[in-house]
């Protein structure tokens, strides 16, 4: 980033997005402790795992539909804002045509 260039933010994505899969790989490549005799633990821990992941991934993707709306939602009350700018931007030119008299 030479010159105060700044990244794009499909950049920026995508580097958010691989670190999280980093984190996603190291735990579901499982633990490196001792492995337990007891199986219904172990049935129950890989369980936990995957419900867990289920969540954080229905999580992620909610915050991202609840983005996608905020954007629209906010792109509309910018267009209707600029719509109102322009109609007003008339309106004050009928009120000087008006005001000189060219216009009765």
């Amino acid at each position: 980033m030479r010159g105060g260039s700044r990244p794009t933010p499909a950049a920026l994505f995508l580097l958010a997005a691989a670190g999280i899969c980093a984190q996603f790989a190291t735990v579901l490549a499982g633990d490196p402790q001792t492995p337990k005799d007891d199986t219904k633990a172990e049935a129950q821990s890989k369980g936990h795992t995957g419900q867990t992941v289920l969540f954080v991934l229905l999580g992620v993707g909610a915050a991202i539909l609840l983005s996608f709306f905020i954007f629209k939602y906010w792109q509309k009350k910018k267009r209707e804002e600029q719509h109102a700018r322009l109609l007003k931007l008339f309106e004050e030119d009928d009120d000087i045509e008006l005001e000189l008299g060219l216009r009765d």
